[in-house]
């Protein structure tokens, strides 16, 4: 197994180092285990590694990053991916800058990790002239399965799948919000069109027996579908800009969504006020 792609795996957890390294081995690759951050360190000093498979959490949160780090110095052409049972956008960010390749989520199939080193590895020296492109032109070009991913997240919540609507009318706004959000983080300015549709979409989701929870967790599932898109095409997407494109979209996102709460709440109060003038009448026809 002299040519055999070289890994270096760190985990805490004795179980996963046990199990993991003999599969990855089963299908050709040659695998060193660390469990603690002071051993990984060591053995990126003392050998030369293709793939390096880091844990987030190894002993404190975050430790994995450290671990990253000094094989992003010491070996920069390594593939790096960081392993974590507890994904966030936080995390997400984390390991945009430091570089990493991919991060993983606990547990994963063995063939789809396979797969990915795989991938990853072939693309490891990359033609010359191949452009990487800003995160705003990925979403435009992936906007459709941005939308449907968002919506079979939402068919899948139990509370918003109880809301008879039809496909067509759930995810009625949402490739325009992205087309909106995109021009924004581009440097257009919000404008008053786009706070009324929003609003519209307030007034209308509040019909349709949504509830302001619900509105909020539909900007989280999208925001989710949006961060998938970036983990499938992190290797085309230029990392100069993308945390701050990221940020500016995500907060774009939470100013569009203010404009709907409170035209759902208006829309409420609306109907309250209605409904109390109807029984006051009412009352004084039964008097």
């Amino acid at each position: 197994m002299d040519n055999a792609p070289k890994i270096l795996f760190v985990d805490d957890e004795e179980t996963i180092r046990l199990t993991l390294p003999p599969v990855l081995q089963s299908y050709g690759f040659s695998v060193t285990c660390a469990a603690t951050v002071s051993e990984a360190l060591d053995v990126i000093r003392q050998q030369s590694f293709d793939v390096l498979i880091s844990d987030l959490n190894i002993g404190h949160p975050g430790d994995g990053f450290t671990v990253i780090s000094a094989m992003r110095s010491a070996q920069p052409d390594a593939v790096r991916f960081v392993l974590t049972g507890y994904p966030a956008f936080e995390s997400a960010l984390e390991a945009i800058h430091e570089e990493v390749d991919d991060y993983l989520i606990k547990p994963t199939e063995t063939e789809a990790l396979v797969e990915k080193i795989r991938s990853k590895l072939a693309k490891r020296s990359p033609a010359p002239g191949i452009l990487r492109q800003r995160l705003t032109q990925v979403i435009r070009e992936n906007r459709e399965s941005i939308t449907e991913h968002w919506l079979q997240a939402a068919k899948h919540d139990p509370e918003i799948a109880a809301i008879p609507i039809t496909d067509s009318v759930r995810k009625y706004g949402v490739p325009l919000l992205l087309d909106v959000v995109t021009d924004v983080v581009h440097g257009r300015e919000i404008t008053a069109e786009d706070r009324k549709s929003y609003a519209r979409h307030g007034a209308r989701r509040h019909k349709q027996s949504y509830t302001v929870p619900l509105l909020v967790r539909e900007t989280r599932l999208l925001q989710s579908s949006v961060a998938d898109c970036v983990q499938n095409n992190f290797d085309r997407i230029e990392i100069n800009h993308l945390i701050p494109d990221m940020l500016h979209f995500f907060g774009t996102v939470e100013v569009l969504l203010e404009f709907s709460i409170r035209a759902f709440i208006q829309q409420s109060n609306s109907e309250t006020a209605s409904g109390r003038k109807g029984t006051k009448k009412i009352d004084r026809i039964a008097r």
